[in-house]
């Protein structure tokens, strides 16, 4: 079967991951690679400078295409940014006609219809945001998160009789212009493009791997350069996603400010920070730094999580990814301050650093032990995009279940 790459184009880095798909829905990891960005290359998580990005992702590709040892066929590019509109949209639809057993056309019908209407919201918040009335949006991502008939929830809708249908469907849009900008840079690099995927949403679909009736729970933040991606898993449902312009960066831009340094200066202090490498005196500073630019930060976690309206509870389990999570300051202000306290957690959320070799279904005996040291996680949007790839080709199992039956209905 052909080659799949994951290309993540972040704003500090871009991140590469080449794999074939085996049976039973597995990934064979082939290789990995890894190039970092110039500033000004992106902006926000998107794409800023194309002929720039081309010449980081030319490095990320030549790296991991040797070290597999063959050419990457199909490309899977994660996208970000605050511009991106992922949320969970409630549809209440009633029949007609409830003794007529539900048929797949029909599903058919409402999942259209859900996609025109949250595609519609999406542009008008955009717009406003943007201050651009003509502003067009494409439907990146979609999934079904729950669905009942008359009050029953059931796994599958084909054959029921009923009235009431509700669906939960998790839809996400972007911004054209962004899209289009990945499009060209996929051109310039002769890949052919498979799909686009948001990228909190390609981080959850490889914490749930190929199980279609995973009951995982949890929130996933994905801390990168420009931005930080939270996303919330409920019971193997994306419930939504929301993004804020803070992520590694700031941190180093903060330190450049506080300690009258240049941005690569600053780079390396943070870098070092947990190393033991700083002086005493310029560590104090560094931490000072750190902690006024974590109060924002933190800031902007409990505003997006406040955004999860039709949440009554917020699941405890909290997976960092991304190269921002390896601050341990980071770390240990979500773990240990009150930030999480006019959130609707039972209790105190756990904080881990998310393992990439713990995600489900994959095989990584033929990566070679350098690149196994730096597979971690802040490869896992990569990874991520690799299984929105196999489910993009693989369409729906042939399966009896709700989330196979109607899977390949949302992937656009």
């Amino acid at each position: 079967m052909s080659t799949i790459l994951g290309l993540d184009i972040g704003t500090e880095f871009v991140k590469a991951v080449l794999a074939r798909p085996v049976k039973k829905g597995k990934l064979e990891i082939l290789g990995v690679g890894k190039a970092r960005q110039t500033e000004g290359n992106m902006h926000a998580g998107a794409v800023a400078d194309i002929p720039a990005v081309v010449a980081t992702c030319e490095e990320a590709l030549v790296e991991v295409e040797e070290e597999a040892g063959e050419r990457a066929n199909l490309v899977v590019v994660g996208i970000a940014g605050e511009l991106i509109k992922g949320n969970t949209t409630t549809v209440n639809y009633n029949r007609k006609n409830p003794n007529k057993p539900i048929t797949e056309s029909e599903m058919r019908e409402i999942v259209k219809k859900v996609q025109q209407k949250s595609g519609e919201v999406a542009r008008k918040t955009v717009a406003l945001e943007t201050g651009n009335d003509n502003v067009e949006v494409r439907l990146i991502n979609s999934a079904i998160v729950s669905l009942s008939i008359d009050g029953y929830k059931i796994s599958n809708p084909v054959g029921f009789k009923g009235s009431d249908i509700v669906i939960q469907f998790y839809t996400a849009f972007a911004p054209l212009i962004h899209v289009a900008a990945i499009e060209k840079v996929c051109a310039e690099l002769s890949l052919d493009l498979l799909t686009v995927a948001v990228e909190p949403f390609a981080v959850c679909r490889a914490c749930l791997g190929d199980d279609l009736e995973s009951n995982f729970s949890g929130i996933v933040m994905d801390i990168g350069g420009g931005t930080t991606d939270i996303a919330v898993i409920e019971e193997g449902g994306v419930e939504g996603t929301k993004m804020f312009s803070i992520g590694g960066r700031s941190f180093t831009h903060q330190i450049a400010e506080s300690l009258g340094v240049d941005f690569d200066t600053a780079e390396n202090y943070k870098l070092d920070f947990d190393s033991g490498k700083l002086d005493d005196r310029i560590k104090a500073k560094v931490e000072t730094a750190l902690s006024r630019n974590l109060s924002v930060w933190l800031t902007g976690v409990e505003v997006a999580l406040e955004e999860f309206g039709n949440t009554n509870s917020l699941p405890r389990n909290i997976l960092l990814c991304g190269g921002g999570a390896s601050l341990s300051t980071l770390q240990e202000q979500l773990a240990v301050s009150s930030w999480y306290q006019n959130l609707p957690f039972s209790r105190r959320p756990i904080i881990n650093l998310l393992n990439v070799y713990d995600l489900p279904d994959l095989i990584t005996t033929r990566l070679s032990a350098g690149s196994t040291s730096e597979l971690d996680h802040s490869f896992a949007t990569a990874l991520g995009l690799l299984r929105v790839g196999i489910d993009t080709l693989a369409g729906a199992p042939e399966e009896n279940k709700l989330k196979s039956k109607i899977s390949k209905l949302l992937q656009k």
